[in-house]
């Protein structure tokens, strides 16, 4: 119980995956690819939250990296771009989404709960933002964590529990502790750690936003 208050208290609890919510949470995505202003896609490759998911896959050389709900696939060209002779699989829920994706990526429609992809396919794997609508936290975990290589790195970056509020959210949003994910991770991985981030190095982290990095 204890570890639920600490966990679930200051967010909104888990809610079930149903057709009906799988069906909402698409067709929410599908709508929103129009919306330019709050899904653009592109960013600026300067900010911290793409170089941290660029730290941490590292160079990737002619290997493999996905972006798990990639939306437009902003982060997944500059990855591409940083990494000219790997393959990039941009991957969303969102058909409409995907459209806007850069021709030059691979890209794919699927669902974090059901990753179309054989185990240990990825050299890199990362999620920005795209985890807190899974509903089924603990089985997208487990996904991202199976279609790694052993080796391979894997980056988080979403919003702090602590902070629940501070943001218009959809009814099946999920934001996280710090040691939730952790504890999730490290059942798949051999190392992981986490730490605030901001958008950029010369501003302090406000706290909200967390970012997880992975070793499986």
């Amino acid at each position: 119980m204890r570890l639920f208050k600490k966990w679930f208290g200051r967010s909104r609890p888990p809610r079930n995956l149903t057709p009906d919510l799988a069906s909402e949470i698409r067709r929410s995505f599908e709508d929103s690819a129009a919306d330019e202003e709050h899904f653009p896609s592109t960013i600026d490759p300067r900010i911290s939250h793409v170089r941290f998911v660029l730290e941490t896959l590292g160079p990737l050389g002619s290997g493999r990296a996905l972006d798990a709900g990639c939306g437009k696939g902003r982060f997944a060209r500059i990855v591409r771009e940083r990494n000219p002779e790997a393959t990039i699989v941009a991957m969303d829920l969102a058909v409409s989404m995907l459209q806007f994706a850069s021709p030059d990526l691979t890209r794919v429609a699927g669902s974090l709960l059901a990753l179309p992809f054989q185990d240990d396919s990825f050299d890199g794997v990362y999620a920005t933002e795209s985890l807190e609508h899974a509903v089924d936290i603990e089985a997208a975990v487990a996904g991202l964590c199976r279609v790694l290589k052993p080796g391979g790195r894997l980056a988080i970056i979403d919003k702090n529990a602590e902070h629940w509020g501070r943001l218009d959210t959809p009814t099946w949003e999920k934001w996280f502790h710090r040691d939730e994910l952790l504890n999730l991770l490290l059942r798949h991985c051999r190392e992981a750690d986490c730490r605030p981030i901001a958008y950029w190095d010369d501003v302090e982290p406000d706290g909200l936003f967390l970012a997880w990095r992975a070793i499986k």
